[in-house]
Order: structure tokens, then C-alpha cells, then sequence
């Protein structure tokens, strides 16, 4: 069956995104996101399953990419819905009435969510080390037992094992980290702006208190070295140095405009050759 696709797709500024024809569906998301759920259960499952959830993510990948590249996929709205009467829209002081936009119109630029995520995380560093070193006398424990994450062994270890440093371990930490941090920073780009009004409470309070959760949730499956030795008081201060840190940034930074109801070749300003 040939693929309709409506003019639309490359509207003007003063048309409503999607207004005579929506995304076609696809399944790609949805493969997508089985795909990394396959990925992160092989932490505690088998190699084979790693090896399904990475084919299975690649696949996803491929499935969104093409709906959406070089002209994002769309097909027509049917004429009788089209006729149906226009809902209310909100109206403006003045007796205009306002365009409620389809997707967000404005984020975080993705560099302000770099530079947030590195600061936040040596401000979550810090608090953890701190930890380590009042608990402990060891500023290694938090770096090793975040290592634990993903090498099996440290589980294993005794405590003056996981008290000294190891040169492999801390390379492993200091990536973990920096993967981590980089990632949630550039999450509060598109989060943050979402509740406009108190990003700091949404990014200090808010999202530690959720990530907390998720990691009580998980943490005997996925660290158990580290659920012996966790102290929750420390944890959750180091999520909120983090959240405070990295959602001041992002909220200070300059808005940036996401170009709303253009595709993704528009967006990228990729151009095509002429046909002859």
C-alpha cells in the first residue's frame, strides 16, 4: 500500500503543526524501548539476552529513524473529521485567540545540559566522598562500590578490599559517572522547562526524590555491594547537591527554539538535490 503524504509536512510558520495530517504510526519506539529494557536485564540475566536486546535495539532504531528521516512520515486526517467544529481555544487579554502548541516551542540548549550534568556531578562527588570519608576514612568506598554496578566481582570483596584503591575500578567509576551525569543533564534541558515556574524544586527536590526511589526499588539486583553499605541520608544529599547544581544551570541558560512542526531535514538545514 503506497504511503500518502500530505503537503503539510513542510508548513508555514503561521500554519498549526499536524493541522491536515498526523505522524503515520510506527512501531519503532516501542522496539526501542524493548530493546534497552532486554539491554538492562542482562545485567542480572545471560549474555544471549544482552545480545537479543541489542539486535532488538538497533532494529527500533532503524523503524524511528526512517519514519521520521529525511520528511517525517504523515498521513492525511480524514475530510469529515477536518469539517468537525474547531474546539475552543484559550483567548488572549486582548480578544486574540492563541495557538496552543502541539510539542514543547522552546528548551534548554543541549550544552547548558553538558556543563549542568559535569558540575552537578562533582557536586554529587563531593558529597559522596564526604561520606566515604566520614563513615569510612576512605574516600575509595563510594568510588569502588559505584563500580560494583557493573563488575560482578566487588560484590565479593571485604570491606579494607573496597577501602584501598584500585586503578582499573576507578577508571570504571570515573566512566560511569560521567555517562550518568552527562545523560540526566541532558534530560533537565527538556524537563526543566516543563514546570517553568520552579526548576529548582523540580530539579533539587523533585527528580532526586524519584531517582532515590528507583534505586531503592533495584539496588539489590543491580549493586549489592553497595546496598550493604549505603547510607540513604548521604545518598539522598548527594542527589539533591546534584539536582540543585545541574537544574540552576540549566535554568539560567537561554531558551532555544526546537522548531516546532518543521521536519527533521528542515531542522538540521539538510537540502536536497534538485530533480531533473
Amino acid at each position: 500500500m503506497k504511503r500518502e503524504t500530505d503537503s503539510t509536512s513542510t508548513s508555514t510558520p503561521s500554519e498549526v503543526p499536524y493541522g491536515r495530517a498526523i505522524p503515520e504510526p510506527s512501531a519503532g519506539p516501542l522496539v526501542t524501548a524493548l530493546g534497552l529494557a532486554l539491554v538492562a536485564a542482562s545485567i542480572v540475566l545471560t549474555t544471549s539476552v544482552l545480545v537479543v536486546g541489542a539486535l532488538t535495539f538497533i532494529w527500533g532504531s532503524v523503524l524511528w529513524f526512517r519514519a521520521i528521516f529525511p520528511d517525517e512520515r504523515l498521513e492525511a486526517i480524514p475530510e469529515e473529521l477536518l469539517r468537525q467544529p474547531a474546539p475552543n481555544y484559550a483567548v488572549s487579554a486582548i480578544g486574540k485567540p492563541k495557538r496552543r502548541p502541539t510539542v514543547p516551542e522552546e528548551m534548554h540548549p543541549i550544552r547548558s545540559g553538558v556543563r549542568g550534568g559535569l558540575l552537578g556531578g562533582m557536586a554529587m562527588a563531593i558529597v559522596a566522598c564526604l561520606w566515604g570519608i566520614s563513615k569510612h576514612n576512605s574516600v575509595w568506598l563510594p568510588i569502588n562500590l559505584l563500580t560494583g554496578s557493573i563488575v560482578p566481582g566487588v560484590g565479593a570483596c571485604d570491606l579494607p578490599t573496597l577501602e584501598s584503591f584500585h586503578p582499573g575500578w576507578f577508571a570504571i567509576a570515573i566512566a560511569i559517572h560521567l555517562v550518568m551525569s552527562v545523560c540526566v543533564g541532558l534530560l533537565y534541558t527538556t524537563a526543566l522547562p516543563m514546570m517553568p515556574r520552579r526548576p529548582l524544586f523540580a530539579g533539587g527536590v523533585l527528580v532526586p526524590v524519584i531517582v532515590t526511589g528507583l534505586v531503592w526499588a533495584s539496588l539489590g539486583i543491580v549493586n549489592p555491594a553497595l546496598e550493604r553499605y549505603i547510607s540513604w541520608s548521604w545518598f539522598i544529599a548527594s542527589q539533591v547537591a546534584f539536582g540543585l547544581v545541574c537544574g540552576w544551570i540549566v535554568s539560567r541558560s537561554e531558551m532555544v527554539s526546537t522548531r516546532a512542526g518543521q521536519s527533521l531535514a528542515e531542522r538540521l538545514s539538510i537540502e536536497r538535490g534538485s530533480k531533473r
